[in-house]
């Protein structure tokens, strides 16, 4: 079988970013991609955006609901990257001509105090090295056409990240209880999704911990001063000129975003 040449993928995937454009399935190119050449195309597409001046403000996690990993056929999350470019300010406006096909969700987001690696890194040891956490809302972009992928793919694509808002509503990791902590998500106005923290695989800290154990296997960790999406609790929804999105937590306040253009 001919080696899968992850650089050369990672360029073809950023062209795509650059172009604005969708671009054909990796797995519908190759007999076979691998979760791991995945990871490999990821981690190279993350160097070329480092090359680019950018700069890693964090991690996330992708298909951290029982529901998505079931329609997915998988039995753990997958991991990508936060890039500083793609943390929006506090106006929440997000420039859909920089966009293909944005999509947008809520998210629980833990800020590091401390550095985290694994392997064996618990719930506990997450909310021990956590120094706050907040509600959020992720914008997801896949780069391929008609949003259609598979899980290769999306791991591939930095599991389709594009923009990130960040409240402002910080909490104690241990001041509330993150599996009981609500989210009400409205578009328009209008009630799209509600949810508790236990959505997310039981619990969110768990979550975290995995990405953490997941980066140990590699030799990488969580950094101190990281922003980490531990993952949406709801479904994603389209985001179109004016659509107006705000997720609104129980401990956290509500974050909004509205898409421009």
């Amino acid at each position: 079988m001919t080696p899968v040449d992850h650089a050369a993928w990672a360029s073809y995937l950023l062209a795509g970013v650059d172009d604005r454009s969708a671009v054909t399935a990796i797995t519908k190119q190759l007999d076979e991609l691998s979760i791991d050449d995945a990871y490999a195309i990821q981690a190279a597409l993350l160097e070329l955006h480092l090359g680019r001046g950018d700069t890693v403000a964090g991690a996330k996690l992708g298909l951290t609901s029982a529901a998505k990993q079931e329609q997915m056929g998988v039995t753990e999350p997958v991991y990508g990257w936060v890039l500083e470019s793609s943390v929006l300010d506090g106006s929440g406006e997000v420039e859909l001509g920089e966009l293909i096909h944005p999509r947008c969700e809520p998210e629980f987001v833990f800020v590091l105090g401390e550095d985290l690696g694994g392997p064996g890194v618990t719930g506990g040891d997450v909310l021990d090295a956590t120094e706050s956490v907040t509600g959020g809302i992720e914008v997801i972009d896949s780069r391929y056409e008609a949003f259609s992928f598979t899980l290769p793919d999306v791991i591939a694509d930095n599991t389709s990240a594009a923009r990130v808002a960040i409240g402002s509503g910080a909490i104690g990791p241990r001041d509330a209880d993150l599996t009981t902590l609500g989210c009400v998500f409205e578009v328009d106005g209008e009630v799209a999704a509600t949810a508790t923290g236990a959505a997310l695989l039981g619990d969110p800290a768990s979550c975290v911990a995995m990405l953490a154990n997941h980066l140990g296997k590699h030799g990488q960790s969580l950094q101190a001063g990281w922003t980490i999406l531990a993952g949406a609790p709801t479904d994603a929804k389209p985001l179109g000129a004016g659509t107006r999105a705000r997720a609104r937590y129980s401990h956290f306040g509500s974050v909004s975003i509205v898409g421009k253009g």
